[in-house]
């Protein structure tokens, strides 16, 4: 009898122990989305449920209540640095994003509070910024909840939801250019000067080209080989207006682009001189 009891007993814990090792997939399965943004990043942390045929906005995310904007645990924003929402400073730190569905428009909600998972735990009074976000109907279906960001520049993005046939988009942007000037006049009196990187920020972004034709020429003193450098003078000296200094550039790329077995260099270095 002892012996069956242990077996018994053994057969249990075996039981248990099996039982306790089953993974099975998320309902509405988290993802993190990390976009470099600016000179730093954004971060989100969401869950993503599912339509699975049920009427979603007016029902399931019912309108005129505040939402956590997906599943399961609260819905977070990072930011890895000082940025603008709604025309008002969100500092550096990690948000709740909370929102007010409603028919054709939805408002949304930066929080101090990362833990607001359902109606009742939202306070008011932890709103950093509010801001208005009209929606759209696609003509196509979005089967699960979905953020993202779109239309990224070096200073701006916009952060979209999509559920079911509804879209909208807030923009979020950032002082990049008073942050590189910054770094570019700082390091511009170090040993190492980033004459490249500081032209190509020149160029694109509409600053003085006189300059920007000087730190790239210096870069070149150094790298003579540089197919992508000359390209970059190229594209400079085009803009200044001198095709005829613009097109010998261009066949220095093409040239040592070339010789380097580039292709992808060789075709932009064609294509530019075909402009000029």
């Amino acid at each position: 009898m002892k012996k069956i009891a242990l077996l018994v007993i053994a057969a249990v814990a075996l039981t248990f122990a099996n039982a306790q090792q089953l993974t099975t997939p998320q309902p509405s399965p988290t993802q993190v989305v990390k976009q470099n943004f600016g000179v730093g990043f954004i971060e989100l942390n969401y869950s993503r449920p599912a339509k699975k045929d049920r009427k979603i906005m007016g029902d399931l995310v019912p309108f005129g209540k505040v939402w956590r904007t997906g599943a399961n645990a609260a819905t977070t924003l990072t930011f890895s640095e000082d940025v603008t929402i709604g025309g008002k400073e969100v500092k550096a730190g990690k948000y709740g994003l909370l929102s007010i569905p409603d028919a054709g428009k939805w408002t949304i909600i930066i929080s101090k509070d990362v833990t607001v998972n359902q109606p009742s735990a939202y306070k008011q009074e932890n709103d950093v910024v509010r801001v208005e976000a009209k929606t759209v109907t696609t003509p196509f279906t979005v089967e699960n909840f979905t953020i993202g960001f779109s239309d990224i520049t070096g200073s701006s993005c916009n952060v979209e939801l999509m559920w079911e046939n509804t879209y909208l988009n807030f923009p979020v942007t950032t002082g990049t250019d008073k942050k590189v000037m910054g770094q570019i006049d700082n390091l511009m009196n170090k040993d190492n000067k980033p004459y490249f990187n500081a032209a190509s920020y020149y160029y694109d972004n509409g600053k003085d080209l006189n300059q920007a034709l000087a730190w790239v020429n210096k870069a070149l003193e150094t790298n003579k080989e540089a197919f992508w450098m000359y390209l970059l003078k190229a594209r400079i000296l085009k803009k200044t207006g001198d095709k005829a200094g613009s097109k010998a550039a261009a066949t220095m790329t093409k040239d040592l682009a070339t010789a380097a077995k580039n292709d992808d260099y060789v075709k932009m270095a064609t294509e530019l001189m075909a402009t000029l």
